[in-house]
């Protein structure tokens, strides 16, 4: 934020408070108050502490948790997920779709208003949907969006969108695609991406790189509740002192929590510890397209080198299980596949075959939080067992997201072998395989990142989205995990049970299985 922003906002901010202590006001859904003091939930304010920074606001191009967990606090998309990680219909009232799965029909809630007073309806999804499909810079254009024949404005109330051939994920699609005032979309992407106008439950007021982003309540919101004042979302990477903040009551909720802290909290009676079981996928992407890792041996002999068990012991502290297929056992169509249980003999054994008998050096990228440094050291060690000398280089988020996603080819790609995790709503089997090993989904155009191509998997992951029979759907998706499983494009960790820790006074807040943090009727008691 530039400084004479900066200086404007804190100035309207402190305005506001006087001219707020002066007079009644209004809580949550308009009803006022019956006096000129305040009520307690307007002195409010929630601090969450998160372990990674935001990189953007932009809906249309987000590809981090973190920064969807933010957004959800003030957009809206015209569908959501419940705690289960469930769809369910949100600036939408109902939706439908034809029987031929290619037109889906929104009927939208009424006397919805966006932060800056635009109305929502029918043209401004339009507006919203055609900026996705027009623009192939946008990380959701390519997700769905790029089947998208037609956009039709059926009344101020009603929508259509019709594909050019089936999508079976286009449902998580219309959870993405979250709404930004037409004002908002005229100034561009640069200016949506630091300055959100959605229509949730808390507007934005300002974004500090690196250091906080606060929300303030929406008193028009069209879904009535009371809430806290304010919520402030702090990147903190460092374990330890995300854990200082919850003890100490600086932060109201602190995700993920680590393991390693769970035993000193669990007897506080000031603290809540919650375990979500979850659809988060941790693994280490290899890009196949570089020496050695071209060799599917190489990569074979990377898996039998590391325990899963261990990892899921010492990195996640017992709290998981091994990742046993390319998807989470929580995903829609998963199938078990036979892990690559530790074997250092085998693994040896794999790497003389491929000429590689006196192992190899490499680099391993990462994010800088302590999780993520504890799991490259991990994987570290472990591959030291074969003579794989692993370098390990951390980066912040948003120097390594460029790093990761800029190259424009496979060719231009640095990265060798990347520490990450990927997550995807339960019923998205599609979100949770084309994005990641689709050929058409190479940087900069999806989460390829391991450059991972194979014909028949692309043909099946083509014929398994365009197909509505779930019986053929299953088949596919089996074919697609027992294949791409024995190619190992990854180094398959494990699968997280979240846990978050929340102060005990805190309330309407939760964490879905898919790690974000949803606090649309965040209270304090």
């Amino acid at each position: 934020m530039r400084k004479e922003n900066f200086w404007k906002t804190l100035l309207i901010v402190l305005v506001s408070s006087v001219l707020f202590v002066g007079c009644s006001s209004k809580e949550s859904g308009g009803q006022e108050n019956d006096g000129g003091d305040t009520t307690k939930s307007e002195a409010k304010e929630l601090v969450i502490a998160v372990n990674e920074n935001f990189i953007s606001m932009d809906p249309h191009d987000t590809g981090d948790t973190n920064s969807g967990s933010v957004q959800s606090a003030m957009l809206e998309g015209l569908l959501g997920t419940d705690e289960e990680g469930k769809i369910i219909n949100l600036l939408a009232k109902e939706h439908t779709i034809s029987d031929d799965a290619l037109t889906y029909t929104f009927k939208l809630r009424e006397g919805v208003k966006f932060h800056d007073g635009e109305v929502f309806n029918a043209e401004v999804v339009k507006a919203n949907f055609e900026r996705i499909i027009n623009d192939d810079s946008l990380r959701l254009s390519s997700r769905g969006f790029n089947l998208v024949t037609n956009v039709e404005v059926v009344d101020d109330y009603e929508i259509k969108v019709t594909l050019e051939e089936p999508y079976s994920g286009m449902l998580t699609r219309f959870i993405s695609a979250k709404m930004l005032s037409p004002k908002l979309l005229e100034k561009g992407s640069e200016e949506i991406g630091k300055n959100p106008v959605g229509t949730g439950p808390f507007k934005f007021v300002e974004w500090v790189q690196g250091d906080h982003l606060t929300v303030e309540r929406f008193d028009e919101y069209w879904s009535e509740a009371d809430r806290v004042k304010t919520i402030t979302y702090k990147p903190v990477p460092e374990n330890g002192s995300r854990v200082a903040m919850l003890k100490t009551g600086e932060a109201h909720l602190i995700y993920p929590l680590p393991n390693q802290n769970l035993k000193e909290l669990e007897g506080n009676d000031d603290i809540v510890i919650h375990k979500i079981p979850s659809t988060i996928a941790r693994y280490v992407s290899i890009n196949t397209m570089k020496e050695p890792f071209n060799d599917p041996r190489v990569r074979q002999a990377l898996n039998y080198a590391v325990s899963k068990d261990a990892f899921i012991k010492v990195v996640n502290a017992g709290f998981g299980l091994p990742l046993d297929s390319i998807i989470p056992s929580k995903t829609l169509h998963y199938q078990k596949q036979e892990v690559y249980d530790q074997n250092i003999e085998k693994a040896k054994e794999l790497l003389k075959e491929a000429g590689y008998e006196d192992g190899f050096k490499a680099e391993i990228w990462g994010n800088t939080n302590s999780d993520t440094m504890k799991g490259m050291q991990f994987v570290q060690q472990q591959l030291k067992e074969i003579g794989v000398d692993l370098e390990i280089k951390s980066m912040e988020e948003g120097t390594l997201s460029n790093e990761i996603y800029g190259p424009q080819t496979p060719e231009e790609a640095k990265v060798q072998m990347w520490y990450v995790s990927w997550s995807a709503y339960p019923s998205d089997i599609t979100n949770a395989t084309k994005p990641l090993f689709y050929s058409g989904s190479f940087p900069p155009n999806g989460a390829n990142t391991a450059y991972y191509k194979n014909d028949q998997v692309d043909k099946w992951i083509e014929e398994a989205n365009v197909t509505a029979d779930e019986s053929k759907q299953a088949q596919f998706y089996s074919d697609i995990q027992s294949t791409i499983y024995q190619d190992a494009p990854w180094i398959f960790l494990g699968v997280d049970e979240i846990l978050a820790g929340t102060r005990a006074n805190i309330e309407g807040v939760f964490v879905t299985p898919t790690g974000s943090i949803n606090v649309t009727d965040a209270n304090l008691k």
